[in-house]
Protein backbone atom coordinates (compact mmCIF):
# COMPACT_ATOMS: atom_id res chain seq x y z
CA UNK A 1 0.00 0.00 0.00
CA UNK A 2 1.47 3.28 -0.86
CA UNK A 3 2.03 5.52 1.95
CA UNK A 4 0.14 8.85 2.50
CA UNK A 5 1.41 11.94 1.67
CA UNK A 6 0.08 15.40 3.59
CA UNK A 7 2.52 17.21 1.24
CA UNK A 8 1.65 16.43 -2.06
CA UNK A 9 -2.25 17.06 -1.06
CA UNK A 10 -1.33 20.83 0.34
CA UNK A 11 0.46 21.04 -2.78
CA UNK A 12 -2.62 19.76 -4.74
CA UNK A 13 -5.02 21.85 -2.50
CA UNK A 14 -3.22 25.33 -2.56
CA UNK A 15 -3.03 24.91 -6.60
CA UNK A 16 -6.35 24.10 -6.96
CA UNK A 17 -7.24 27.30 -4.36
CA UNK A 18 -5.57 29.34 -6.80
CA UNK A 19 -7.70 28.43 -10.08
CA UNK A 20 -10.87 28.69 -8.15
CA UNK A 21 -10.00 31.60 -6.73
CA UNK A 22 -8.81 33.08 -10.23
CA UNK A 23 -12.41 31.73 -11.71
CA UNK A 24 -14.71 33.34 -9.33
CA UNK A 25 -12.64 36.63 -10.04
CA UNK A 26 -13.13 36.22 -13.68
CA UNK A 27 -16.60 35.37 -13.43
CA UNK A 28 -17.48 38.76 -10.97
CA UNK A 29 -15.15 40.76 -13.03
CA UNK A 30 -15.35 43.25 -10.40
CA UNK A 31 -13.82 42.18 -6.67
CA UNK A 32 -11.12 40.12 -5.82
CA UNK A 33 -10.11 37.90 -2.77
CA UNK A 34 -8.38 38.93 0.24
CA UNK A 35 -5.46 36.78 1.87
CA UNK A 36 -4.84 36.61 5.01
CA UNK A 37 -2.31 34.12 5.92
CA UNK A 38 -1.23 32.50 9.38
CA UNK A 39 1.21 30.42 10.31
CA UNK A 40 2.16 28.88 14.08
CA UNK A 41 4.73 25.80 14.10
CA UNK A 42 2.71 24.65 16.84
CA UNK A 43 -0.61 24.72 15.16
CA UNK A 44 -0.24 24.92 11.25
CA UNK A 45 -0.70 26.93 8.29
CA UNK A 46 -3.80 28.55 7.19
CA UNK A 47 -4.56 30.35 4.02
CA UNK A 48 -8.34 32.14 4.20
CA UNK A 49 -9.46 33.84 1.00
CA UNK A 50 -12.71 36.48 1.13
CA UNK A 51 -13.81 38.06 -1.47
CA UNK A 52 -17.13 40.29 -1.26
CA UNK A 53 -19.68 43.07 -2.38
CA UNK A 54 -19.26 41.64 -5.78
CA UNK A 55 -21.49 42.65 -9.01
CA UNK A 56 -21.96 38.55 -9.35
CA UNK A 57 -20.87 36.85 -6.08
CA UNK A 58 -22.18 38.56 -2.96
CA UNK A 59 -19.47 37.26 -0.36
CA UNK A 60 -17.25 33.49 -0.99
CA UNK A 61 -13.95 32.16 0.85
CA UNK A 62 -11.89 29.57 -0.64
CA UNK A 63 -10.24 28.24 3.07
CA UNK A 64 -6.78 26.14 2.75
CA UNK A 65 -5.58 24.72 6.22
CA UNK A 66 -2.96 22.42 7.43
CA UNK A 67 -3.13 21.98 10.38
CA UNK A 68 -1.48 19.72 13.13
CA UNK A 69 -1.27 19.10 17.00
CA UNK A 70 -0.97 16.50 19.57
CA UNK A 71 -4.70 14.91 20.16
CA UNK A 72 -7.54 14.89 17.13
CA UNK A 73 -10.30 17.13 17.47
CA UNK A 74 -13.05 15.63 18.83
CA UNK A 75 -15.38 16.06 15.74
CA UNK A 76 -12.52 14.24 13.90
CA UNK A 77 -12.92 11.23 16.12
CA UNK A 78 -16.71 10.96 16.24
CA UNK A 79 -16.88 7.39 14.00
CA UNK A 80 -13.31 6.83 15.22
CA UNK A 81 -12.93 6.83 18.64
CA UNK A 82 -10.05 4.38 19.07
CA UNK A 83 -7.81 7.16 17.41
CA UNK A 84 -8.51 9.76 19.97
CA UNK A 85 -4.67 11.07 21.78
CA UNK A 86 -3.07 10.35 18.11
CA UNK A 87 -0.82 13.11 16.73
CA UNK A 88 -2.34 14.31 13.33
CA UNK A 89 -1.65 16.09 10.65
CA UNK A 90 -4.91 17.72 8.57
CA UNK A 91 -4.79 19.62 5.60
CA UNK A 92 -8.14 20.58 4.22
CA UNK A 93 -9.55 23.16 1.01
CA UNK A 94 -13.54 24.54 2.17
CA UNK A 95 -15.03 26.80 0.15
CA UNK A 96 -18.92 28.74 -0.56
CA UNK A 97 -19.65 30.89 -2.95
CA UNK A 98 -22.86 33.37 -2.03
CA UNK A 99 -23.78 34.76 -5.30
CA UNK A 100 -26.20 38.15 -5.17
CA UNK A 101 -28.47 37.37 -8.02
CA UNK A 102 -31.14 34.61 -6.56
CA UNK A 103 -31.46 32.60 -9.79
CA UNK A 104 -27.88 31.56 -9.26
CA UNK A 105 -27.55 28.68 -6.30
CA UNK A 106 -24.69 28.49 -3.86
CA UNK A 107 -22.50 26.03 -4.32
CA UNK A 108 -20.34 24.35 -1.72
CA UNK A 109 -16.93 22.16 -1.78
CA UNK A 110 -14.73 20.44 1.21
CA UNK A 111 -11.89 18.76 0.31
CA UNK A 112 -9.98 17.25 3.17
CA UNK A 113 -6.89 14.88 4.24
CA UNK A 114 -6.40 13.19 7.80
CA UNK A 115 -3.55 11.65 9.17
CA UNK A 116 -3.34 9.85 12.67
CA UNK A 117 0.17 8.96 14.11
CA UNK A 118 1.24 7.24 17.22
CA UNK A 119 4.78 5.54 18.13
CA UNK A 120 5.06 1.97 16.93
CA UNK A 121 1.67 1.65 15.11
CA UNK A 122 1.04 2.50 11.84
CA UNK A 123 -0.16 5.65 10.41
CA UNK A 124 -4.14 5.78 9.96
CA UNK A 125 -5.19 7.98 7.45
CA UNK A 126 -8.15 8.86 5.67
CA UNK A 127 -9.78 11.33 2.77
CA UNK A 128 -13.33 12.94 2.86
CA UNK A 129 -15.59 15.84 1.25
CA UNK A 130 -17.33 16.56 -1.69
CA UNK A 131 -19.76 19.50 -3.37
CA UNK A 132 -22.64 20.02 -3.46
CA UNK A 133 -25.58 23.28 -4.65
CA UNK A 134 -28.10 25.02 -3.14
CA UNK A 135 -30.54 26.61 -5.24
CA UNK A 136 -33.19 29.64 -3.86
CA UNK A 137 -35.16 29.29 -7.42
CA UNK A 138 -34.38 25.92 -8.79
CA UNK A 139 -33.59 25.15 -12.09
CA UNK A 140 -34.16 21.45 -13.45
CA UNK A 141 -31.67 21.94 -16.16
CA UNK A 142 -28.85 22.70 -13.45
CA UNK A 143 -29.44 20.07 -11.32
CA UNK A 144 -28.71 18.00 -14.22
CA UNK A 145 -25.84 19.69 -15.16
CA UNK A 146 -24.30 19.66 -12.16
CA UNK A 147 -24.87 15.87 -11.01
CA UNK A 148 -24.09 14.87 -15.03
CA UNK A 149 -20.04 16.62 -13.53
CA UNK A 150 -20.15 14.69 -10.27
CA UNK A 151 -20.85 11.36 -12.07
CA UNK A 152 -18.01 12.03 -14.47
CA UNK A 153 -15.83 12.87 -11.53
CA UNK A 154 -16.80 9.43 -10.57
CA UNK A 155 -16.94 7.16 -13.20
CA UNK A 156 -13.45 6.68 -14.09
CA UNK A 157 -13.07 4.63 -10.42
CA UNK A 158 -15.90 2.89 -10.48
CA UNK A 159 -20.00 3.71 -11.92
CA UNK A 160 -20.66 2.96 -8.48
CA UNK A 161 -19.44 5.58 -6.42
CA UNK A 162 -21.78 8.17 -7.95
CA UNK A 163 -25.01 6.61 -6.56
CA UNK A 164 -22.89 5.37 -3.63
CA UNK A 165 -21.41 9.00 -2.71
CA UNK A 166 -24.78 10.77 -4.22
CA UNK A 167 -26.59 9.19 -1.51
CA UNK A 168 -23.96 10.12 1.54
CA UNK A 169 -24.01 13.99 0.19
CA UNK A 170 -28.34 13.66 0.30
CA UNK A 171 -28.38 11.87 3.54
CA UNK A 172 -25.76 14.20 5.38
CA UNK A 173 -27.05 17.15 3.87
CA UNK A 174 -30.46 16.84 5.52
CA UNK A 175 -32.20 19.24 7.62
CA UNK A 176 -34.16 16.70 10.20
CA UNK A 177 -35.69 19.43 12.11
CA UNK A 178 -36.85 21.07 8.62
CA UNK A 179 -37.80 17.72 7.17
CA UNK A 180 -36.05 18.77 4.14
CA UNK A 181 -32.62 18.24 1.88
CA UNK A 182 -30.27 21.51 2.00
CA UNK A 183 -30.62 21.86 -2.02
CA UNK A 184 -29.96 19.30 -5.02
CA UNK A 185 -27.06 17.86 -3.16
CA UNK A 186 -23.84 16.61 -5.31
CA UNK A 187 -21.37 14.01 -4.01
CA UNK A 188 -19.88 13.39 -0.26
CA UNK A 189 -17.42 11.00 1.15
CA UNK A 190 -15.46 10.33 4.35
CA UNK A 191 -13.21 7.68 6.11
CA UNK A 192 -12.42 6.87 2.27
CA UNK A 193 -8.94 4.61 2.09
CA UNK A 194 -10.09 1.69 0.81
CA UNK A 195 -8.32 2.06 -2.39
CA UNK A 196 -4.91 2.83 -1.07
CA UNK A 197 -3.42 5.83 -0.85
CA UNK A 198 -2.78 6.99 -4.61
CA UNK A 199 -5.83 5.97 -5.82
CA UNK A 200 -7.77 7.48 -3.31
CA UNK A 201 -5.92 10.67 -3.67
CA UNK A 202 -6.47 10.65 -7.28
CA UNK A 203 -10.44 10.22 -7.07
CA UNK A 204 -10.43 13.53 -4.49
CA UNK A 205 -8.39 15.34 -7.48
CA UNK A 206 -11.03 14.17 -10.03
CA UNK A 207 -13.49 15.61 -7.42
CA UNK A 208 -11.75 18.69 -6.81
CA UNK A 209 -10.63 19.38 -10.91
CA UNK A 210 -15.15 18.94 -11.27
CA UNK A 211 -16.25 22.02 -9.30
CA UNK A 212 -15.57 24.55 -12.28
CA UNK A 213 -17.12 23.52 -14.83
CA UNK A 214 -19.78 21.95 -12.63
CA UNK A 215 -20.73 25.19 -11.23
CA UNK A 216 -19.49 28.63 -13.69
CA UNK A 217 -21.58 27.07 -16.22
CA UNK A 218 -24.32 27.25 -14.09
CA UNK A 219 -23.36 30.77 -12.89
CA UNK A 220 -23.11 31.83 -16.34
CA UNK A 221 -26.92 30.76 -17.48
CA UNK A 222 -28.44 32.63 -14.28
CA UNK A 223 -26.06 35.77 -13.39
CA UNK A 224 -28.22 37.90 -15.83
CA UNK A 225 -31.78 36.77 -14.50
CA UNK A 226 -33.88 39.67 -13.90
CA UNK A 227 -34.33 39.99 -9.92
CA UNK A 228 -36.31 41.92 -7.38
CA UNK A 229 -36.63 42.15 -3.67
CA UNK A 230 -39.19 39.86 -3.54
CA UNK A 231 -36.77 37.57 -5.15
CA UNK A 232 -33.79 38.82 -2.66
CA UNK A 233 -36.27 38.42 0.21
CA UNK A 234 -36.76 35.14 -0.40
CA UNK A 235 -33.04 34.68 -0.78
CA UNK A 236 -32.33 35.56 2.54
CA UNK A 237 -34.97 33.66 4.21
CA UNK A 238 -33.49 30.47 2.19
CA UNK A 239 -30.55 30.98 3.33
CA UNK A 240 -31.37 30.79 6.97
CA UNK A 241 -31.87 27.52 6.38
CA UNK A 242 -27.93 27.48 5.31
CA UNK A 243 -26.98 29.02 8.49
CA UNK A 244 -28.96 26.23 10.38
CA UNK A 245 -27.26 23.52 8.43
CA UNK A 246 -23.72 24.67 9.34
CA UNK A 247 -24.24 26.17 13.07
CA UNK A 248 -26.27 23.07 14.41
CA UNK A 249 -24.87 20.29 11.94
CA UNK A 250 -22.29 20.90 9.57
CA UNK A 251 -18.99 18.72 11.46
CA UNK A 252 -16.84 21.45 8.98
CA UNK A 253 -17.90 23.89 11.58
CA UNK A 254 -17.42 21.96 14.28
CA UNK A 255 -13.73 20.85 13.34
CA UNK A 256 -12.90 24.23 12.74
CA UNK A 257 -13.81 25.45 15.93
CA UNK A 258 -12.07 22.49 17.81
CA UNK A 259 -8.95 23.14 15.77
CA UNK A 260 -7.69 26.25 16.93
CA UNK A 261 -8.74 28.22 13.20
CA UNK A 262 -9.08 31.92 13.42
CA UNK A 263 -12.96 32.16 14.09
CA UNK A 264 -13.66 34.73 11.62
CA UNK A 265 -12.69 32.43 8.65
CA UNK A 266 -14.61 29.43 10.14
CA UNK A 267 -17.71 31.71 9.94
CA UNK A 268 -17.11 32.97 6.67
CA UNK A 269 -18.98 30.54 5.11
CA UNK A 270 -22.32 32.09 6.51
CA UNK A 271 -24.07 34.36 4.10
CA UNK A 272 -23.74 38.20 4.16
CA UNK A 273 -27.68 38.71 4.86
CA UNK A 274 -30.09 36.44 6.31
CA UNK A 275 -33.73 36.67 7.62
CA UNK A 276 -35.92 33.82 9.62
CA UNK A 277 -39.77 34.40 9.88
CA UNK A 278 -42.22 32.77 12.11
CA UNK A 279 -44.48 30.71 10.09
CA UNK A 280 -43.72 31.55 6.56
CA UNK A 281 -45.48 29.62 3.88
CA UNK A 282 -44.99 30.89 0.22
CA UNK A 283 -47.96 31.33 -2.04
CA UNK A 284 -49.69 28.02 -3.07
CA UNK A 285 -47.89 27.49 -7.31
CA UNK A 286 -45.62 30.46 -6.86
CA UNK A 287 -42.07 30.02 -7.58
CA UNK A 288 -41.23 30.42 -4.13
CA UNK A 289 -43.42 27.01 -3.66
CA UNK A 290 -41.97 24.70 -6.16
CA UNK A 291 -38.24 25.07 -4.70
CA UNK A 292 -39.87 22.48 -1.70
CA UNK A 293 -41.74 21.00 -4.23
CA UNK A 294 -39.43 20.23 -7.06
CA UNK A 295 -35.88 20.48 -5.55
CA UNK A 296 -35.63 20.20 -1.43
CA UNK A 297 -35.76 16.38 -1.42
CA UNK A 298 -33.57 13.14 -2.39
CA UNK A 299 -33.69 12.52 -6.62
CA UNK A 300 -32.24 10.81 -9.51
CA UNK A 301 -31.61 13.63 -11.44
CA UNK A 302 -30.03 11.53 -14.54
CA UNK A 303 -32.78 9.00 -14.81
CA UNK A 304 -34.85 9.33 -17.95
CA UNK A 305 -36.27 12.82 -16.64
CA UNK A 306 -32.85 13.91 -16.80
CA UNK A 307 -31.93 12.72 -19.97
CA UNK A 308 -34.90 14.84 -21.37
CA UNK A 309 -33.81 17.78 -19.82
CA UNK A 310 -30.61 17.77 -20.81
CA UNK A 311 -31.31 16.86 -24.67
CA UNK A 312 -32.66 20.09 -24.47
CA UNK A 313 -36.23 19.85 -23.52
CA UNK A 314 -35.25 21.25 -20.25
CA UNK A 315 -37.70 23.74 -17.79
CA UNK A 316 -38.22 25.45 -14.67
Amino acid sequence: MSKPDPDTVRDYLLRLQERICFSLEQVDGTVQFRSDPEEDPEVGFFLPRVMAGGKVIEKAGVHFSHSRGSNLPRAATGSRPQLAGRSFQAVSLSLIVHPLNPFVPTAHMNLRFFLAEKPGEDPVWWFGGGFDLTPVYGFEEDAVHWHRKAKVACDPFGEELYPRFKKTCDDYFYLPHRKETRGVGGLFFDDLSEWGFEQTFEFVRSVGNHFLPGYIPIVERRRGTPYGEREREFQRYRRGRYVEFNLLYDRGTRYGLQSGRKVEAVLSSLPPEVRWEYGWTPEHDSPEAELARTFLASRDWLGAEGAKINSGDGRR
